[in-house]
């Protein structure tokens, strides 16, 4: 489940409207509208460590690594970076599907697979299209 949907399933269980959650997140209603909507993430992971506290759940189970690294394709990438890297981790997903590894085992592959990608649209920078290529490393 991705975040936006957890963040709505929750709002709702806690009987919030996406106005009262962002009233007392101290963000804005649109904000909470796509967050949910999965248009955005957000960018500041104390915002992650404020919705979890409002809804009472664990801040692990809001923020994942998909989630993030999604975003942070975005930031650099825009809209076809933020495309490919949620191809990558559907992708990465199915490959976990009804395997036995542990969670750190998981982990350690979503990682690895990540900085792969990090690596290769470094690598291919130069063939990127100047209004895609954001040089923030």
């Amino acid at each position: 489940m991705k975040f936006g949907e957890k963040l709505r399933d929750l709002r709702k269980k806690n009987g919030l409207t996406q106005a009262e959650l962002a009233e007392k997140a101290g963000i804005s209603l649109r904000t909470v509208n796509y967050y949910e909507s999965g248009t955005t993430y957000p960018k500041n992971r104390e915002i992650y460590t404020t919705l979890a506290n409002i809804l009472d759940v664990d801040v692990n189970y809001l923020r994942n690594e998909g989630d993030e690294f999604i975003a942070r394709a975005s930031e650099r990438y825009g809209y076809r970076g933020a495309k490919q890297a949620e191809e990558l981790v559907a992708e990465i997903g199915g490959l976990f599907a009804g395997g036995e590894l542990s969670e750190s085992d998981k982990d350690a592959v979503m990682q690895a697979l990540q900085q792969a990608y990090w690596d290769a649209k470094k690598e291919n920078k130069k063939y990127t299209p100047k209004k895609y290529r954001k040089d923030s490393d």
